[in-house]
C-alpha cells in the first residue's frame, strides 16, 4: 500500500487520494508523479495557498467539484476560463479568480499535519513562496 506525502518548504503532510470521489483527477495526477512545484498565496481566495499552472491540461473535467474547499482539502481547476491551478485550503477558502468564482475537483485531502497548516498558509503570505512535492512513498 501506498501512501501520499506532500512537503512544502520544512513542512510534511500525509494524505488521502479522493479515488471514490474523483477517480478521473486522481488517475491523471497519479500520471504526473511526482509533482513539483512552488506555492504562492491566493490572492483572491481567501486562505488557500495555490500552484500557478499555466494551460497544463490534466485532461479531466469537474468531478466532485467545489468552490469552498475545507482547510486541508486540495483541489484541482482544470482550466477554461482561467488557468489551470491546484489550490489547497489552510483556513476559509472561496474559491475565485479575476474571472470571477471557479470550482475544483476536491482530490486530495490531507490526514495528518493539519495542525501545521495555518502556520504554512501564513509563512506563505509572509516570506513568500515555497517548494512542493508530491510523492507516493
Amino acid at each position: 500500500m501506498t501512501k501520499l506525502v506532500i512537503r512544502a518548504g520544512d513542512f510534511t503532510f500525509d494524505a488521502r487520494f479522493e479515488e471514490q470521489a474523483a477517480p478521473k483527477t486522481v488517475a491523471a495526477f497519479r500520471k504526473a508523479l511526482p509533482f513539483e512545484s512552488h506555492i504562492i498565496h491566493v490572492r483572491w481566495s481567501g486562505e488557500g495557498v495555490w500552484m500557478p499552472l499555466g494551460d497544463l491540461d490534466f485532461g479531466v473535467g469537474y468531478e466532485n467539484h467545489t468552490s469552498y474547499p475545507a482547510p486541508g482539502q486540495i483541489i484541482l481547476y482544470p482550466g477554461g476560463i482561467s488557468e489551470t491551478e491546484i489550490l489547497m485550503a489552510y483556513g476559509g477558502v472561496h474559491f475565485a479568480s479575476k474571472m470571477g468564482q471557479l470550482a475544483g475537483n476536491h482530490f486530495i485531502t490531507l490526514t495528518s499535519g493539519l495542525d501545521n497548516l495555518a502556520t504554512l498558509g501564513k509563512s506563505v503570505l509572509w516570506k513568500g513562496a515555497l517548494p512542493i512535492r508530491f510523492e507516493e512513498v
